[in-house]
């Protein structure tokens, strides 16, 4: 299958290194695209449930892959609040076409794909709050799989 998520082209890992969509979503049959930033007290409350939800969904094996797309003001903001992340990146310059494309009218926003692009989810917060409470975040994902 092509992975394909409209307006995402380049990804980068916690390492900083740059990678192609293809080798960010290998593997991974679902993938999330969630828009945060540093600055949002609700997005600081939600990052580490998400975080919860993405370890415990891939620790039989890939399940998720998750793509941060930042609101971020600046690099140090960015790179500060991505390394508490175990997920991915677009680069931060590269943010604001994927918001556009992906209709985000504010944060936190979660949604969720297919690795071919089709949408799954418009903003899947509650179900991941509701898998994390309930430990069945890779069920979840197979169901959206």
């Amino acid at each position: 299958m092509q992975a394909h998520l409209p307006a995402v082209n380049e990804i980068i890992t916690q390492g900083g290194a740059k990678e192609s969509l293809a080798a960010a979503l290998e593997g991974a049959p679902v993938v999330g695209i969630y828009f945060s930033a540093h600055w949002c007290p609700p997005c600081r409350g939600f990052t580490p449930m998400l975080a919860q939800f993405y370890k415990q969904a891939n620790k039989d094996g890939k399940k998720i892959e998750i793509i941060f797309v930042s609101s971020d003001r600046d690099e140090e903001a960015f790179n500060g609040y991505f390394g508490e992340m175990p997920w991915k990146a677009v680069p931060l310059g590269a943010s604001g076409p994927v918001q556009t494309k992906h209709g985000v009218r504010g944060i936190p926003c979660f949604k969720v794909y297919k690795a071919d692009g089709t949408e799954i989810s418009d903003n899947a917060r509650g179900e991941v709050m509701e898998a994390v409470d309930g430990e069945t975040a890779e069920d979840q994902c197979i169901a959206w799989a």
